[in-house]
């Protein structure tokens, strides 16, 4: 029950000060103006990422009347130090290089002052804890990955909201089978304010918001949290190692989509002998989009490739794979469905050939925008 009151308390706080949010972005003009490289075409506002740290701090605070969530304090301070930067950057623009450094920054504060540490590898290849000198550098490196992979996926409507969605209800289930109430509790206070938000964000018109880098880092600092407690050596996801669950395999799974596609997107660019962070559209839900799909059809589409990237994973510990081979199977997954999806498409498009008119009349028929279903719901959202 306390549980599903945090989860309920984060949803209703979420959708209490969303229209308040929107109100003051467009006063102040706090908005995502459309350019050549952005899919909108008018600006829309993005404090998104503030009703999302709002929801979970209120479900948090709430949480702590049945449980101690005293250890996640550090967690809400690197969570406030990510929306400031995201927010700042949404406004000003920050450069490259700063944001990386107050990533890194805070994820050393994680480090050292919360323990969270990519410190165990749970068997795989044969290893269990690794020394603290290379825990920390390979704990910064994928924690910084994790958020710019979360923070690039933020293309279409509802797609990082809906993926980040996903993967706190994967690690709260995670987490709670084995007893580690603190970050279940911030797994289930994460999608409850990603909720309301992800339902304006997809349907809503006047009421529409982006999550923007403010909500994008705050998400990519969370998950990464998830991360590293799963990998810190003596936490309770222990009790997977005796069931052969190979949790490494199940984190890439769990990421797939963001982490394989940002790699494959950045190698191409230096590949091309530019720079990895140069802005362009090869991400793998521009090419939804240019095969005609709606947003919310995308979303839905890589939303589902993740989930079948999971389940072959969740499949081939079923199937008895050792741990190595779980990982395999993961990995080739992740790439034929970003590496070999993208290309393949791309190939289509190239050419023009006959599938991909085809794929233009399926994308076509996904616009819900054009039939009674989206101004129902949208004016359900407006009205909210």
């Amino acid at each position: 029950m306390p549980f599903i009151l945090s989860f309920l308390i984060a949803l209703l706080s979420v959708w209490w000060i969303h229209p308040l949010l929107v109100k003051i972005a467009l006063d102040k003009n706090i908005v995502d103006n459309p350019n050549a490289r952005k899919l909108q075409r008018k600006p829309v506002p993005v404090l998104g990422g503030i009703a999302v740290f709002f929801g979970s701090v209120i479900g948090l605070g709430c949480a702590g009347f049945w449980y101690d969530c005293s250890e996640l304090f550090i967690v809400v301070v690197a969570m406030m130090i990510m929306l400031y930067t995201g927010t700042l950057d949404d406004i000003l623009d920050l450069s490259p290089a700063l944001r990386f450094l107050i990533e890194i920054f805070t994820v050393l504060l994680l480090v050292y002052i919360g323990g969270y540490s990519l410190n165990d590898f749970h068997g795989l290849w044969g290893i269990h804890q690794i020394p603290q000198y290379v825990a920390v550098p390979l704990t910064v490196v994928a924690a910084v990955g994790i958020i710019n992979a979360i923070n690039l996926m933020d293309g279409v409507d509802g797609l990082s909201s809906g993926y980040c969605i996903l993967t706190s209800i994967f690690f709260g289930v995670m987490f709670w089978a084995v007893g580690d109430w603190s970050l279940s509790i911030l797994a289930l206070v994460a999608a409850g304010s990603l909720i309301p938000f992800f339902l304006h964000n997809l349907f809503g018109k006047t009421s529409k918001m982006f999550i923007g880098d403010g909500g994008t880092l705050v998400m990519g600092i969370v998950i990464s949290v998830f991360v590293m407690r799963t990998l810190t050596h003596g936490t309770c996801c222990e009790i997977y190692d005796a069931k052969h669950v190979g949790l490494i395999p199940f984190m890439l799974a769990v990421l797939s989509v963001p982490v394989f596609d940002t790699l494959r997107v950045m190698t191409t660019r230096i590949l091309k002998r530019k720079s990895p962070f140069h802005p362009d559209k090869t991400h793998l839900h521009h090419m939804f989009i240019r095969l005609g799909c709606s947003h919310a059809a995308t979303t839905l589409a890589i939303l589902l490739l993740n989930l079948f990237v999971a389940l072959c994973g969740w499949l081939s510990n079923l199937a008895g794979c050792s741990i190595d081979v779980q990982l395999y199977i993961v990995v080739i997954t992740s790439l034929l469905i970003t590496v070999g999806l993208y290309n393949f498409m791309e190939y289509q498009i190239r050419h023009k050939t006959h599938l991909l008119l085809i794929l233009h009349r399926f994308g076509y028929r996904t616009h819900l925008n054009r039939t009674g279903i989206f101004f129902w719901l949208q004016k359900k959202m407006d009205r909210m």
